[in-house]
This record gives structure tokens, C-alpha cells and sequence, in this order.
């Protein structure tokens, strides 16, 4: 069937009239009609916007919209149509080829833990959309929780009641320093950064790497802000020695070539990990390093709909983080892939509990 005969089944099943539907879904009704006479296509918004509200099915809608803009692009050019196929259809062989070969080198253990992700993620899915009051709740909980322990990993004194005074009240908390209320202030507007990243669809980037890191260092270096370093540096109790600047720009290009080559072939859970662990062991920034990797793992699981996963603070598990770090070069990552994935586990969990 399609596109326009599905939609136009859809709003007949619900008895909206075009109208109707113009106002539940904020579409302009010209365009609606258009969509339904198969004279336009819709947009990536309102295709999102029309499964939403007319309870489509999600995957089969969206692939009959990608289908249609595919064959569009050809203006009904048969014959370049099935080319363009074939070499979609190849990669799409070579990319499950790679999955497979990548499938064989994680760990039952990890294995079971990305299972569970993908399962509890389609829970939480299922739970969705929230009522709004609910969602903006929920968001400012754990986003306040997630300032809190990302400071606190780097050694901010903020309890988790002082920097909600800092973040949402603006209060100055006496005997602590100027720069962890900025880091408190700074990180959270970091977070609400990410969530406009998410809403836009942006795709991660070297200019969103330095954005966030500039977020985390606004007001507290303005010199050195979403800059990469150009001194060398030594990482506090760590044997691992980051590169020298003239090292940077190539190997941050290599990051961001693995991130392009893998970003539809790693479990979003690895990838998210990988890009931390990279970045991180890199360091190619003077300060701010973990907070901002951080914030890019957590952009990389929320563009897959994962919510904000929270390393926490506390001494042992903070160890435990820096350690599986150290160790990344020497068992392969496992046990840092395995930190997030139980991170993961726990937030989603948390997610889904509070929804009942």
C-alpha cells in the first residue's frame, strides 16, 4: 500500500476529518491534503508527527516513507533506481558481515548485558510519549542527579541539595568555590544542550565536541573553552601519557572517521562507550575532559533513545570507573564496555520504575 493510502486509512479509522486532523497534529491542512493525493511528500517532522497520531506503525510507515523519497529522487528513472538499490542492498550485506565478525569478540557476559539494554530499552520505548508534567519531572530529576555525580567524579564538594540551590535557584553556597558553582551551572546548561542536539536530529560532530566542552569550561577558562590543548599533560594518577598537541587534529579525525564507519554498526551502547574511552584517552583538552566525554556518551545513547546513563561518584565506584579506563588497552575494553552497560541497565531501570 502506499504512503498516501496509509495515511488516508489511518485518519479514516479515527474519523478525523482533514481539519480535525490539522489541529491534533499542528500540520497545515494544505499540506495534509497534498500528503493524501500522494502530491508531496512529508517532511521528516510530520511523518514522525502523523505516526504519532494516528497510531501507525512505526517501522513499516517510515520504511514506505523512505521508499518514496528514494524513488523520488530518481524521477522515475527505473533504470537508476534498481542501480541505486543494488549498492544499498550490498552494504547493507557488508554492514550485517561486519556485525556478525564484531558479534564474535564480545564477551557472553557483555553479551547478555547489551540483550538486556535492548530489551528494557523497548520497555521504557513502549512507555512513551509521557504526559509532559511527568516528563519534565522526570528530566529534572535525573538531570540534576547526573550534574551532580559528573562534578563529583572530578572532585566538586556540592552535595546533591546545594546544587540544585546553585542550578535552579541561583543561591551561592558559602564555603564552596566560585568555580563548582560554575561547573554545577555550566554542566546542566550542557544537558539542556544536548536535549536541543536531540530534538534537531544533529549528528555528533568535532564542532559538537567543542561546543559541549565549552559549555564546561564557560566562565571558568574562557582561553582554553572548546579549544584543544596545546601543551602537553599528565593525567592525576594515571600511568597512561596523552599525546602531544601536534598529535591531536590526526588522531581526533581518526575518532571521528571511526565514529562515521561505526556509528550503524556498533551496539549504540559500545559506541557510546567507545567514543568516551577514545576521546578521554586522547585528552585533548586541557581541562574538562571527563565531564565532556561524559556528556558525549550520553548524547550518543540519547540519539538511540536511551536515556541519560549515570556514572556514579562515590568512591568505589569511581575507582572502578578510573580503573576499567586504565585497563581499556589491555583486556580490550571489556570491563569498561561493561561499566556502561550496567550503567545503562540501572538507568533504564530507573526510568522504567518511575513510570509504574
Amino acid at each position: 500500500m502506499k504512503l498516501k493510502d496509509v495515511l488516508k486509512e489511518a485518519r479514516t479509522r479515527f474519523n478525523y476529518t482533514l481539519k480535525e486532523l490539522s489541529r491534533v497534529s499542528g500540520i497545515d491542512i494544505a499540506l495534509l491534503n497534498k500528503y493524501e493525493k500522494g502530491e508531496r511528500t512529508p517532511s521528516e517532522k510530520h511523518i514522525q508527527l502523523l505516526i504519532s497520531h494516528l497510531e501507525l506503525d512505526e517501522d513499516s510507515t517510515r520504511a514506505s516513507w523512505i521508499g518514496e523519497r528514494i524513488y523520488a529522487l530518481f524521477d522515475e528513472d527505473s533504470r537508476l533506481f534498481e542501480k541505486a538499490m543494488q549498492v544499498a542492498e550490498e552494504r547493507v550485506k557488508y554492514d550485517r558481515q561486519n556485525k556478525a565478525d564484531y558479534q564474535k569478540v564480545i564477551s557472553p557476559q557483555l553479551n547478555d548485558l547489551l540483550r538486556e539494554c535492548s530489551e528494557l530499552l523497548e520497555i521504557w520505548s513502549s512507555k512513551r510519549p509521557l504526559n509532559q508534567l511527568q516528563l519534565k519531572k522526570m528530566e529534572e530529576y535525573f538531570n540534576l542527579n547526573y550534574t551532580y555525580e559528573s562534578n563529583r567524579i572530578e572532585g566538586n564538594t556540592l552535595t546533591l541539595q546545594e546544587t540544585y540551590l546553585v542550578v535552579n535557584d541561583g543561591i551561592t553556597v558559602g564555603g564552596k568555590s566560585v568555580r563548582e558553582h560554575l561547573e554545577a551551572i555550566n554542566h546542566s546548561e550542557a544537558i539542556s544542550y544536548l536535549g536541543e542536539m536531540i530534538q534537531k536530529k544533529t549528528a555528533f560532530s568535532e564542532r559538537i565536541l567543542k561546543e559541549i566542552h565549552h559549555l564546561i569550561l564557560k566562565g571558568i577558562d574562557r582561553e582554553n573553552a572548546g579549544v584543544y590543548r596545546s601543551i602537553g599533560v599528565r593525567i592525576s594518577g594515571s600511568a597512561h601519557l596523552p599525546p602531544e598537541p601536534y598529535m591531536l587534529n590526526p588522531m581526533m579525525e581518526e575518532v571521528f572517521a571511526f565514529y562515521k564507519k561505526n556509528k550503524s554498526l556498533l551496539h549504540p551502547v559500545i559506541l557510546a562507550a567507545e567514543m568516551h574511552e577514545q576521546i578521554v584517552r586522547i585528552h585533548p583538552f586541557i581541562d574538562g575532559n571527563g565531564r565532556t566525554c561524559r556528556l558525549i556518551m550520553n548524547l550518543i545513547l540519547m540519539q538511540s533513545g536511551y536515556p541519560i546513563a549515570n556514572i556514579k561518584g562515590e568512591l568505589e565506584n569511581r575507582l572502578r570507573y578510573y580503573n576499567a579506563l586504565e585497563k581499556a588497552p589491555e583486556d580490550g575494553k571489556n570491563a569498561f564496555h561493561t561499566l556502561i552497560a550496567e550503567t545503562v541497565i540501572h538507568a533504564l531501570k530507573e526510568h522504567i520504575s518511575l513510570c509504574g
